[in-house]
């Protein structure tokens, strides 16, 4: 068996912080970038571990085609007996919300009510069925783009006819109820190989709907002067919650994963999102007992011929 880690992915700006774990690792890696490429079915893959981290957000960088790409890589790898990282069907997880929150509430776990509508015709006549206040978003979502709040459906109406109205690139709208927080911020908790690993806890008093829990979602401070820290380590997460999200991911086969849910002032605890390319803030590492890419990087080189790694953290 070959001694290397095969990182599929489609976003070059994610990777530093997992080479770096690599390295320190002294695991061997290296990148498969779906962007384009071939692959002969005929082909024997290469031996070594296949990790997917394959994005619901490609398209917003111009590579809508990168998912379509993945799941006829995975299907190959796996037909070929290859050991596989968030394979083919968390694949289909990370790029349909309708899956996750199927996945979710068949778990048991507390999930938005939403309806999805396919297409445009009947988006309007679901909206005031539905009422106001919601929120729209993509099925296949990705760094929260897409979402908006509605406290109208005639705005909705007007929205759905205009030039600005945003399709998701698979064609399903969501329309989701407005869970409004108990203070303003979500938490995701990150996972790695069955292990809970942290929570970061992401402060939405700025009022976007764009919670993206990593470094390239930061804002500067006006004036030179320094905001209040967006992303923090949180430590207080209901143990509970951590068993029920392990046993999901468990059950759905994912090996790596960020999840992401919201206090309700009502006293729910609903979760919204399930990311299985999940990346690192620096800043929470910094502070973490352990780091994210170095766990990933030794579970991942735990996988590997002993002989092919030389551990060194």
């Amino acid at each position: 068996m070959s001694g290397k880690v095969y990182v599929i992915h489609e976003n070059p700006q994610w990777i530093p912080p997992f080479a770096a774990a690599f390295e320190a690792e002294g695991v061997p890696f290296e990148e498969w970038l779906l962007t384009d490429g071939s692959i002969d079915l005929a082909v024997e893959p290469p031996e070594g571990v296949f990790w997917s981290r394959l994005s619901a957000s490609a398209h917003t960088r111009d590579h809508a085609h990168s998912k379509e790409f993945g799941r006829a890589v995975l299907r190959w790898l796996a037909s070929w007996g290859r050991t596989v990282i968030n394979g083919a069907d968390v694949l289909e997880l990370e790029v349909s919300k309708v899956a996750q929150h199927a996945a979710l509430r068949h778990a048991g776990i507390d999930v938005p009510r939403t309806v999805a509508v396919f297409g445009t015709d009947d988006l309007v006549g679901k909206a005031r069925e539905f009422g106001a206040p919601f929120i729209s978003k993509h099925n296949q979502g990705g760094k929260g783009l897409g979402v908006r709040r509605w406290d109208s459906v005639d705005e909705f109406s007007s929205w759905v006819a205009s030039a600005d109205f945003e399709p998701s690139p698979d064609g399903i709208t969501l329309l989701q109820e407005l869970l409004i927080a108990q203070a303003p911020f979500i938490t995701r908790a990150e996972f790695v190989a069955g292990d809970f690993v942290y929570a970061v806890r992401v402060d939405t008093s700025a009022g976007s709907f764009e919670l993206c829990p990593a470094e390239a979602c930061a804002i500067p401070g006006a004036d030179g002067v320094e905001p209040e820290p967006l992303f923090r380590r949180r430590d207080d997460v209901d143990p509970a919650l951590i068993d029920r999200y392990l046993a999901f991911l468990a059950a759905e086969g994912v090996g790596i994963a960020g999840i992401e849910f919201i206090e309700t002032r009502d006293g729910r605890t609903v979760t919204y999102d399930v990311n299985t390319n999940t990346n690192y803030n620096p800043d929470v590492e910094a502070t973490a007992p352990r780091s994210g890419p170095r766990e990933i990087a030794r579970w991942l080189g735990s996988l590997l011929p002993k002989e092919a790694v030389g551990l060194r953290g």
